[in-house]
Formats: C-alpha cells, structure tokens, sequence
C-alpha cells in the first residue's frame, strides 16, 4: 500500500472575533500526568461522502482554539519557567501538526492492510522527535473514504481526553456545538490534603526504588520464549452469545443481586486464557493483572467532571498464582478483577494524590512503575466506554477504529463497540508467537486477523 504525502503544515487555533486569550500561559502538569511522556496513535476509517481537506483543516484550527492544551508544548522540568521540579504545558498557540496524504487503492482493499501494524503507522505521523503535542493526518483513498490518523501525548490528557478533542474537531468540521464542553482546570481537582492522609501504600504499586527490587513482593518468572519470536497481535471478537454464556458461567457463584459485569467476566477470562497460553499452569509462578481505572467515574470531593482534558487514571492490580487462577472456576477470577477494581475508589487517588504531596518520591528517590509487559503479567487497556466510533467529520460514523503502538507482549485492548458489531465486543491481544498458537485454542471465538511485528 503506497501512501504518498501531499503536504505538512502546522495548524494553530482559530479563535474567531472577540477572543483574545492570554499566550504564555504555563500549566503545571498534575500528578496523574506526570507519569506519561509518550505518544499514543489511533486510525480511524470513514467511507464516503468525506469532507475535503480544507474543511478539516479548518474544523481542526476551530477545536484547537477550544482545546488549547494540544495547540502548545511540553516545558521540562529543567525549564525556568515551570515550578516546583515539575513539567508544565505552555499554552503557547504553536500549533498541531497537519498531514494531507493519498492512498492508490480503495479502503475495502486496504483494510486488511490497515491491521498490520507496519502498514498502519504509515496512516499517522510519527511523534519522535517532534514538539507538536497533536499530529494528524488525513489520508484520502481511491474509492474516495478517508482515514485520519492521529498521535497525541500521553502527558496532555488521557483516552477520553483525546478522543474528546477528537469528537470536538468532528464537531467544528460540521459547523456543530463542542460536546462535552472543555474543563482545563488541572489544579483545583487534585489539591493534597492538609495535612497528607496516605491511607494505602503507594510503593512496589505506582512507584519502585531505583534498584527495582521489592522484597515483599512475590517473585515473577518470566514467560518462556523462544530466540528469534516475534511478538503478534491477535484481534479477536467475541459475539454477544459467547459473552452471555460468559457471563452465565462466572455469575453461577456470584450473589443473584450482584452479577458479575461484561468486562469483568471479559477481562477473567482473558487473564486465564493469556496465563494458559504461556503454559504457566504447572508452575508456581504469580500472574498480576494490570487495569486502568477512570478517575472521572470515581473521585467524589471534588468531582472530576466528564470534559476534564487531562490523565485520571490509575491502574488496579490483581494476582494469583497461574496455577490457582487455572484450576479455580472463572468466577473466582472475576470476584478477584471487582474486589480490586473497586479497591480503586475516591479514597485510593485522594491518597494517592497526598504520598505525591507528601514529598516521599523526592526523599526516596521512587521511580513510577514501568508496564508490566514481557512477564508473566497482563496489561488491559480498556476502551469500551471511550467513544471514539462517535467521532464524526460529517460524513456518517467510522467503519473502522483501531489502536495503532507498538505491539508488547501481554498487552489487550478492549475495543469500544463498533456500530455494526450486533453487541459483540473486539479485542486485540500481544503475545510472543509461540504462546499466541496457544492462545488460539483457549476459549476465543471468531479470528478476525493475526498481526506480525
């Protein structure tokens, strides 16, 4: 699939008459940003009737003036300019990036293409080495369809936080009202208390001591492999029928008023398929499940409303020996997926929030946890209830969304559900080769394709 770029320019807020807002302004990063300094990267698929790209390019230039975070740049924390030891954004108004491109063929011939991650990072800009926060690129196809490729940090705002500033360009494409309204307060929600409550313990979960070594921790082992395995990406869907037996099986144990969830159930039985594919079921080896849990859900004094345009997120953990996990009945390991999830509430990221306050990572020297990836661990990054299919250029929803890093191995993303999905539900799953022939055969039903690093 040949992509030939056209132009590349930057696109800076267009505020219309009457606004005039203040440029220079520097906005501490809070503690839930400071973790992240990377890209993430997304495609999106649109058949036609498709907006020309001038009209993109100024639907872009509209939204960035009610997202101005992603029209500026990152300050280190070296930088004169930032307080306290800590990065900052400069709402500056430099501008995002901008990338019109061509595609010889149409999309239904491309789609399987669009899968292969080689393939697929062609259909969005790069973020190394670049100062633009957003970079975007619209790639036109022969059939006349359109994708729109983007790369955005992760130290601006979390998935809602994208795909919110996506839904607004869409928005300002279409000539319609931004919704959900922006919040860019990203001091007043997180304020430590005084004097610092840390109710739970924060070190060997967010944050390790440089050497990396946590004694009263369980001892990991990690998953065989073989010299020279590639790491592939399995998308699978699992179809409304499978999920409700799912669901039946592992609420056969649960309380008749408390059913276990479609995603709990979903991301058990994941967690045991992935831990049987690495053939760690004879072993004494501990699997710990990583999920990411929404802030906006959970923190009460104060709320964080649903348009906040920054990262409230942080992660639950999970763990059970392999062989317990395997041998116990699937409900077991969805109680274990709820208890954990919900041990994340308010009162865990108010205190997570007081031990940064408190000033321990400084005198410890801590360092953030790096991904569990590469161990006997899973990685989920849950994206069901991201509206990312709501994105809307005017013309129509997206037949296609899709995740579009680097592949690591015990990484799963839980896709939103695409509108014509019948209720099933997509999931991409990273895996070294050998345990992913495994994978195959442990409960997951219709493939849809293999990807190859």
């Amino acid at each position: 699939m040949e992509i030939v770029v056209r132009s590349s320019k930057v696109v800076k807020p267009a505020y219309g008459e009457g606004r005039t807002p203040a440029v220079d302004v520097v906005v501490p990063l809070t503690v839930f940003d400071e973790v992240h300094d990377e890209y993430m990267s997304s495609i999106h698929a649109f058949h036609p009737p498709s907006p020309t790209p001038a009209a993109l390019e100024a639907g872009l230039a509209r939204a960035l003036a009610e997202y101005r975070e992603w029209a500026g740049r990152l300050l280190d924390a070296a930088d004169g300019r930032t307080t306290a030891g800590r990065r900052a954004l400069l709402l500056n108004d430099a501008g995002a990036r901008f990338v019109e491109a061509t595609a010889g063929i149409a999309l239904e011939a491309a789609v399987p293409l669009l899968l292969q991650p080689a393939a697929a990072r062609r259909l969005h800009p790069s973020g190394e080495g670049a100062e633009e926060l957003m970079l975007v690129q619209v790639t036109r196809f022969a059939c006349g369809s359109l994708v729109v490729g983007h790369t955005m940090h992760h130290a601006v705002g979390d998935g809602f936080a994208m795909c919110q500033c996506l839904l607004a360009w869409g928005q300002c494409t279409r000539s319609a009202a931004v919704d959900p309204v922006p919040v860019h307060d990203r001091e007043s929600f997180f304020l430590p208390r005084h004097p610092p409550r840390v109710e739970f313990d924060h070190r060997g979960i967010e944050f390790k001591v440089p050497n990396g070594k946590n004694d009263d921790k369980a001892e990991k082992s990690p998953p065989p492999t073989a010299d020279g395995e590639v790491v592939v990406t399995h998308k699978v869907r699992f179809s409304r029928e499978f999920i409700s037996g799912l669901k039946s099986l592992a609420s056969a144990s649960a309380t008749p008023l408390r059913p276990y969830t479609t995603m709990q159930c979903l991301v058990a039985h994941l967690w045991r398929c992935v831990t049987r594919a690495r053939g760690l079921d004879g072993g004494e080896a501990t699997t710990t499940l990583h999920m990411a849990v929404n802030g906006r859900a959970r923190m009460r004094c104060p709320r964080v409303p649903q348009g906040y345009t920054g990262n409230v997120v942080l992660w639950a953990h999970p763990a059970a020996a392999a062989r317990e996990l395997l041998a116990g009945p699937l409900g077991r390991a969805a109680e274990l997926v709820r208890r954990e999830v919900a041990r994340v509430d308010d009162a865990y990221f108010r205190s997570f929030i007081d031990f940064i306050g408190s000033g321990a990572v400084e005198e410890e020297g801590l360092e953030p946890m790096s991904d569990a990836a590469g161990s006997p661990d899973v990685e989920v990054y849950c994206l069901y209830r991201v509206p990312f299919y709501d994105i809307d250029f005017g013309g129509g929803r997206q037949l296609l969304y899709m995740p579009s890093n680097q592949p690591v191995d015990g990484a799963v993303y839980i896709l939103p559900p695409c509108p014509q999905g019948e209720g099933s539900v997509e999931v991409l799953v990273s895996l070294y080769s050998r345990a992913m022939d495994a994978f195959k055969d442990c409960g997951c039903s219709l493939v849809v394709s293999d990807i190859l690093v």
